[in-house]
């Protein structure tokens, strides 16, 4: 499927002004001229103001060497043809690869993989890559690990964390599109062109039994359940399969704070996962079909696996950005069409 591009021109960079200094001058100058109110605007069309939870940060208007450590936010800034020079691998658990959404952006970039843990970012290899801007957050423990790691970020370049509160696709994209990039109408257009195939997708669809529960599941076994008012449950919503609010319960705490989902023990996934229809991913790598997943009797005796109604995603459906929620509404068009 094609990727979302536009090519926009960018805001011209002006050159700094600085006052002379005279010979020997140890103190400021009292009798120097105001800076004219052409002088103030070419400074401020060189920088940017956004506003972010961590308070207002002075960003370049046209940054040239962009340090993202978030792979879940990559898709946006290669949408908005953002030179990305440094990016965290998607798990520090698996080996580094690029996305097949834009990968092609990547490799013609030259962008490079930022080692990770669970202990924090390679900050050193991050200075090494001389950034002008540094963005981070997003959902989750790369978040976390961000906002930990603020100061210390700051100290190499200008830094924009990205609120654990924008949890859509559209939040987070209309906020680096907007704030960040100063590229609105990419976000705009890309917003009208997703709306138009929602409507075409719920009109052309039959949906599953409701209400739908949605889980992750790890290598190890361990199942976790997206909460319905975040990332994949809502793209769901859009086409009318809605979630079961378990959520909403208010029984369930996240895996991490701002996390998009929360941990059921295996005695507690038969008694919750009741829901007639379930839809399955595994956690930043795929797993097996249903005949396979069926092995696990805890997991087979569900209603939906008994009744047919369990469906196996792919796993990047799970934080989807917006290239990424334009192709499971493909994939949900194709499964109820």
């Amino acid at each position: 499927m094609s990727r979302f591009t536009r090519a926009l021109a960018v805001l011209p960079l002006a050159a700094v002004l600085a006052l002379a200094s005279c010979a020997g001058e140890t103190t400021p100058r009292t009798d120097a001229p105001a800076a004219s109110s052409s002088e103030s605007a070419a400074a401020e069309a060189t920088t940017r103001v956004v506003t972010t939870d961590q308070g207002e940060v002075t960003i370049p208007a046209d940054p040239q060497r962009v340090v993202l450590l978030n792979f879940a936010l990559a898709g946006y800034l290669f949408d908005l043809d953002v030179p990305v020079v440094g990016l965290t691998q998607e798990d520090f658990d698996y080996e580094a690869s690029f996305s097949d959404f834009w990968a092609d952006d990547a490799e013609a970039q030259g962008t490079e993989f930022i080692s990770w843990s669970g202990d924090g970012f390679d900050l050193e290899a991050i200075l090494a890559l001389e950034p002008d801007l540094i963005v981070g957050g997003g959902v989750g423990f790369p978040l976390m690990l961000a906002t930990q790691a603020y100061d210390d970020l700051g100290d190499i370049a200008p830094t924009v964390i990205v609120s654990g509160t924008k949890a859509t696709w559209q939040e987070q994209f209309s906020f680096l599109a907007g704030d960040v990039f100063g590229k609105g109408e990419v976000y705009d257009e890309a917003l009208a062109a997703y709306e138009k195939r929602v409507d075409e997708v719920a009109a052309a669809i039959t949906p599953p039994p409701a209400p739908s529960a949605f889980l992750s599941i790890l290598p190890d076994g361990r199942v976790f359940v997206a909460r319905e008012d975040m990332g994949l449950p809502v793209v769901f919503a859009s086409v009318g399969i809605e979630a079961a609010p378990l959520w909403a319960t208010g029984d369930y705490e996240p895996y991490t704070p701002g996390g998009d989902s929360f941990e059921l023990s295996t005695e507690q996934v038969g008694q919750v996962v009741t829901q007639p229809s379930v839809f399955i991913t595994g956690f930043n790598t795929d797993i097996g079909d249903i005949d396979a997943l069926s092995q696990n009797p805890v997991l087979a005796a569900l209603p939906s696996f008994q009744s047919g109604d369990a469906h196996v995603l792919p796993y990047w459906v799970a934080r989807g950005d917006y290239d990424e929620a334009l192709a499971l509404l493909d994939i949900i068009e194709e499964l109820f069409g």
